[in-house]
Order: C-alpha cells, then structure tokens, then sequence
C-alpha cells in the first residue's frame, strides 16, 4: 500500500489499536527512516509495522536496529501473504523479539498479537513460519529483494527509485543483478522463481 491508500490503512490501523482501553498509539510515521527516532523518542511498548513501508532502509534492516536499540520493545510485522515467505526467512530468525502478523488477520488477532508481544510472548503466523523453514538459502542481498519486491507489480525503476530514494540507475543495477543470481531468462522470470522459492 503506497501513497494515499496506505496513509488511509495506516491511519484505520491506529483506530483500531487506540480504540483498546489498555493500548495507546504514541506515535504514527509513514517512512521506515522516521520510525527509528520516533521509537527512540516515544520508547514504545511495541513497535507495529508495515513490511511494504517505504523509505531508504528496508523492514528487515530497521527491524534489526530497533531489537538494539529499543531492546525493552516488541516489533510486530504486518505481511501480505501473497510476498510473506520471503520476508519472513529473515524476520522470523529475530523472534521472540519479532512478530509477524498476516495483513488479512483479523482487527482481534491484531490487539491480540500486540498484547502478546507486549507481554513478551512470541508472535509468529504458521504459514510464515512454515515457509521459512522450508525456504532454500536466499541468494539475494536485503536491497536486492527490496527492489525486487517493489518490482512485482510491474512497477518501472523510476517509480521503485523514487519510492526507496535511490537513482533509477541503481535501481536498474539491483534488478540486473537479482536477475542474474536468480537465473531467469528476464525480470519476470526472475520474480517467478524467486517467490516460488521464498526468496522475495
């Protein structure tokens, strides 16, 4: 979710968290680069989480900042399924710390998983887990599956490069390269296998 619709999700996310008596929203940011020092300002209970956040450093990379520098806070990863195996290979390795959370979970399982986490307890979805488990070893570095991520839509390399603040011309390096290390004949090719080995 980009641009207008994931202000709006984003926003109906924090109605449903602060509509809990025993939950507070300190703090809303719409750029993985503002939530480091939102958390560190506001030291949130837990960290919630968009997978697909935009910004110039990715989930997984700000996930392991925050486990260090917020270590009292929990982290819960919302995931789509449709892109979730690949994302989970690296998050589920920092649970407990790390939750991960499908996007289609119910407005209950969220408290909930907010609760738990809070709490302490772990917080990881079977199907996200199962797949990390079953996952062969991902080739490709962090910013190669970002960028290959954002390029499953079909989106152009402006548009990826403007929404993760890097030069078209990276961005075209990144893809050539996950393409070459994947194998695949061409881009989608690539993107292909690479979801149906839970590389992305």
């Amino acid at each position: 979710m980009l641009g207008h619709e994931q202000t709006l999700w984003r926003g109906a996310l924090g109605t449903v968290v602060g509509g809990e008596e025993d939950l507070v929203v300190v703090a809303e940011a719409g750029l993985t680069d503002e939530v480091l020092a939102v958390a560190l300002a506001q030291r949130p209970g837990v960290v919630v989480l968009d997978v697909a956040l935009p910004g110039s450093v990715d989930v997984d990379g700000l996930c392991e900042t925050l486990c260090v520098a917020l270590p009292e806070s929990g982290i819960l990863v919302l995931v789509d399924r449709r892109t979730g195996p690949g994302v989970a290979g690296n998050l589920t390795r920092m649970a407990p710390r790390v939750g991960l959370l499908a996007t289609d979970a119910s407005p209950r399982q969220l408290v909930d998983s907010i609760r738990e986490l809070a709490a302490g307890r772990p917080v990881l979805d079977i199907e996200f887990a199962v797949a990390a488990l079953s996952a062969d070893s991902n080739p490709l570095t962090d910013r190669e599956r970002q960028v290959l991520r954002k390029a499953i839509d079909g989106s152009p390399a402006r548009e990826i490069a403007a929404e993760l603040f890097l030069s078209t011309g990276t961005v075209r390096n990144y893809l050539s390269s996950a393409v070459a290390k994947i194998g695949g004949r061409n881009r989608i090719e690539a993107i292909r296998i690479a979801q149906d080995a839970g590389w992305v």
